[in-house]
């Protein structure tokens, strides 16, 4: 354990720290704006700074653990966690975790006497794979659903209930009722959802990606409880999921406490803006920028097949892949960061000229009051 703790940390500069902090912000807005704990950006990110990608996994989900933490108690403040669910959901997500850092340590173990990135290249492989394959599905479901509901009125413009109705109808028991979310679901469902979300935050540190949109689309959970929900869960997977790496040695204390400094302000912008911005707006620019991430880290995929020697190509190419993935991926994170700022910053505006038209309003009346009492 001592010597995956000593030969595999990157060297952090002033440059690569203040990117790892850029990281950490952006993912902080998207967190809190997306309720997925914002690694989908993070994890690439780190990994595109040379990072092996088990060590960014288990360093962001170290990460997830406190910046979770912050969100979830937004969230319950404003009625949005349902307790009850999280913990049904967390039973089978921590034998979801377990499976994924198994796997993920065997494939780094197994670079053997490898030296470098090559040693990495399995588990980074495996890891980009799963990361494709899974966020571009949700993304394009996502953006299809969105496409669906357009021409429909506000009131309709809400996600697919389908797949949650079909489920009710089957009637699986035992059954559970959940009062904050306003749903019943069945058991067998919400251990199959629980170990998906575990697997996929050990995997790849992108749990919300399957437990916001199962939550909405197959319990039937509005999205604001959701996201919530989701988020007061990845306290403890975050925590479960730290422990288990940190004992093969595979958490840098050091990217997360960076990745912290950017996150834990970012966040706060990210809550604000769900309160302000659109839930269909929300939808199309979570899915864009989950695209573009997919993207980035196709990109890179190449590099690890030549490092495990499936193509052949001169190794100079590595270096012009690594740009390419970069550049896609904070275009995608800076973009949508940016877009969602813009929109909180709109909704404060509205918001302050509202209270002056009220003050200005107020001001005759007053003046009236005192007219009288003087008469």
């Amino acid at each position: 354990m001592h010597a995956l703790v000593t030969i595999n940390y990157i060297d952090i500069h002033w440059a690569t720290a203040l990117q790892v902090v850029l990281l950490g912000f952006i993912g902080g807005i998207l967190s809190g704006f997306i309720g997925s704990g914002g690694a989908f950006f993070m994890t690439p990110g780190m990994m595109n700074l040379g990072v092996d990608g088990v060590i960014a996994v288990a360093s962001n989900i170290t990460h997830k653990f406190g910046k979770a933490l912050v969100g979830s108690r937004k969230h319950a403040a404003a009625g949005n966690v349902d307790k009850k669910l999280a913990a049904f959901l967390l039973i089978t997500a921590i034998f979801g975790i377990q499976i994924a850092v198994a796997i993920n340590s065997y494939l780094f173990k197994e670079g053997g006497d490898g030296h470098g990135a090559a040693k990495s290249a399995g588990a980074n492989l495996y890891i980009s794979l799963v990361f494709a394959f899974i966020l571009s599905f949700v993304a394009l479901s996502m953006l299809r659903d969105v496409i669906k509901s357009k021409g429909h009125s506000e009131a309709d413009s809400g996600p697919s209930m389908k797949i949650a109705e079909y489920l009710s109808r089957l009637h699986l028991p035992p059954v559970i009722h959940f009062g904050v979310a306003d749903t019943k679901v069945s058991l067998w469902v919400l251990m199959a959802v629980g170990t998906a979300t575990g697997y996929l935050a050990g995997t790849i540190g992108v749990g919300g990606f399957i437990g916001v949109p199962a939550m909405i689309y197959v319990f039937g959970v509005p999205t604001a409880v959701a996201t919530g929900t989701e988020l007061f869960l990845a306290v403890f997977m975050g925590a479960y999921g730290a422990l288990s790496y940190a004992y093969q040695g595979f958490v840098d204390l050091r990217l997360t406490m960076l990745l912290y400094l950017g996150s834990l302000v970012g966040i706060h912008l990210g809550v604000y803006g769900v309160k302000v911005v659109n839930e269909k707006y929300i939808r199309v620019v979570t899915s864009l920028i989950i695209l573009l991430c997919v993207f980035s880290r196709i990109i890179a995929i190449p590099v690890y097949l030549r490092q495990l020697g499936y193509l052949n190509y001169a190794a100079g190419w590595d270096y012009y892949f690594n740009i390419a993935s970069k550049f896609f991926l904070f275009a995608s994170g800076i973009s949508g960061a940016l877009v969602i700022l813009l929109q909180v910053l709109r909704a404060y505006r509205q918001r302050r000229r509202i209270q002056k038209t009220l003050l200005v309003i107020r001001k005759p009346d007053l003046r009236q009051a005192e007219s009288a009492q003087a008469a």
